[in-house]
């Protein structure tokens, strides 16, 4: 499999994702107004929560999917781990979409702030998310095994197609059926159903066969012994997930408590935006994980590193421009995509300070990924465990105090001392000498001039008044510091002399 097809197919599938999702909002608050909307939000939450219960499951299937397609291990003993932990997966799904949907009542009386919204249409549509978020979760096995074979292409192709499903497909119910949030939580539902059986049937198709003469079997050993070799390395995971949820997620419960329900769902827009930063990151994770592996299994430490540091600088060159753009103009960016002034003007602040605090773990969530491929989590469980024990106290103060800025200002200035303290330390541990080169020359050169771009057209541009022209503006903007970016980019420059040399070759 190409590494850069896999990672311009993810690329495409998640830049058209996050697009169409960013388009259709403001269609949302049309139709649904911002209070049924906060139900949206809210929605988006539980599922983060409800990943507590996935026990690092899903990472381990893709890891031991690519181990397989490195040679670490057998078809027979994949297939028994693959079947364990289908088994896993649906009994963790029926239990917590249950107890989901058994406390429906109590979420719609007693937690949200639900001020015009029926409160029977609040309960039926937290009943109807509990069943989505469970079928959601599930389709997580399968996803780990498409994408731990590196079947990218079909992965991003199909996540389009959900994704159209998703945001575009409900507008005609919408518009013709009904705006209420059982009819969106319905349909969102359907979707959930299609996505999960479309993974699900391509996952079976990349499954291995079992060897001629030999069972799965259904003793107790056949059907739990496959979990006990990656039972440390998936607690281990586990952990890790459950502190990215608490730390991404305790601000949005909180508030979600604090807030009235259509105040919370400007906060989820002004959260959405700046997502977008991580957005950016993500498809290069979900090519290079299964790589970096199988690299790890093939005993190639140069191809490795090397590998890391250019994927760090691709990176930098996307998600730096991306995260200064909403950062500097953040109430431009929201008006120009909301069309509401008010609403451009109460979110921007939250959207500068998330939207710099993802800039910060787009770059620090690389030493998680050597540590991945490594299988040796111990120090990244050390650092999220102390990470956690000084955030949470404070996010929670912060948030009481100083509402959504104060969530913010915890964000950045958490994310900020990991990534200045925490992560030299990890990269001391498994390459001697890599932090200093990879602070400096993967990450710094490319952030540094573009902070200056930034910092200059914020100082200088005069924005006009009108929408169309805004958007021209910040397209310029976006584009300079891409260009910037892309020039301070050692790797970047690199592949651009091959392509001129290759092609002046092929001229003459």
């Amino acid at each position: 499999m190409s590494l850069k097809r896999n990672i311009l197919a993810s690329y495409a599938s998640q830049i058209y994702v996050t697009l169409v999702g960013i388009l259709i909002l403001p269609m949302y608050l049309k139709y649904m107004g911002a209070e049924a909307y906060g139900l949206v939000g809210f929605f988006t939450m539980l599922q983060a929560w409800f990943n507590l219960l996935d026990m690092g499951l899903t990472p381990t299937v893709a890891r031991e999917t690519a181990r397989f397609r490195g040679g670490a291990t057998d078809a027979l003993s994949y297939r028994r781990l693959l079947r364990a932990l289908q088994l896993i997966f649906f009994s963790v799904a029926l239990l917590g979409g249950g107890a989901m949907f058994a406390f429906s009542g109590h979420i719609a009386h007693g937690w949200l702030k639900v001020e015009t919204l029926a409160l029977a249409q609040v309960q039926l549509a937290l009943q109807l998310m509990a069943i989505g978020v469970a079928l959601r979760w599930m389709s997580g096995l399968y996803r780990g095994c498409i994408s731990g074979s590196e079947a990218l292409v079909w992965l991003g192709g199909f996540n389009a197609f959900v994704a159209t499903l998703r945001f575009v497909g409900v507008l005609p119910i919408l518009i013709w059926v009904g705006h209420s949030p059982a009819v969106f939580f319905t349909y969102q539902l359907l979707v959930a159903v299609v996505e999960l059986a479309g993974l699900a049937a391509r996952a079976y198709g990349l499954f291995p066969a079992v060897p001629q003469g030999q069972l799965l079997g259904w003793s107790p050993a056949s059907l739990f012994a496959p979990i006990k070799p990656v039972l440390k390395f998936s607690l281990t995971i586990a952990f890790t997930s459950s502190v990215w949820v608490l730390v991404t997620q305790t601000d949005k419960l909180v508030l979600s408590k604090l807030l009235p329900l259509a105040d919370y769902g400007y906060f989820t827009l002004a959260v959405l935006a700046a997502s977008g930063v991580m957005m950016i990151s993500g498809p290069i994770s979900a090519a290079l994980l299964p790589r970096m592996a199988r690299l790890q299994a093939e005993c190639d430490e140069a191809g490795l590193i090397t590998l890391y540091r250019n994927a760090t600088q691709m990176v930098a060159v996307i998600a730096i421009p991306a995260c200064l753009t909403l950062a500097f103009f953040a109430e431009q960016v929201l008006w120009v995509w909301t069309g509401d002034a008010h609403a451009a003007a109460q979110a921007a602040p939250v959207l500068r300070l998330y939207a710099l605090g993802n800039g910060f773990l787009a770059m620090a969530a690389f030493p998680y990924y050597l540590q991945f491929a490594k299988g040796d989590l111990k120090l990244h469980v050390i650092g999220n465990a102390l990470f956690i024990v000084l955030l949470i106290p404070v996010l929670i103060w912060a948030t009481l105090k100083y509402g959504v800025l104060g969530a913010g200002f915890a964000w950045l200035s958490a994310n900020a001392v990991y990534f200045l303290v925490w992560v030299p330390k990890v990269h001391g541990r498994f390459v001697k000498g890599l932090h200093a080169q990879w602070l400096l020359q993967d990450v710094g050169v490319i952030t540094l001039p573009s902070v200056v771009a930034a910092a200059m057209e914020y100082e200088f541009i005069r924005w006009p008044n009108q929408r169309i022209s805004i958007i021209a503006y910040i397209s310029i903007v976006s584009l300079i510091l891409l260009m910037i970016s892309s020039v301070s980019s050692s790797w970047m420059r690199r592949k651009l002399k091959i392509e001129w040399r290759a092609h002046f070759l092929y001229k003459n």
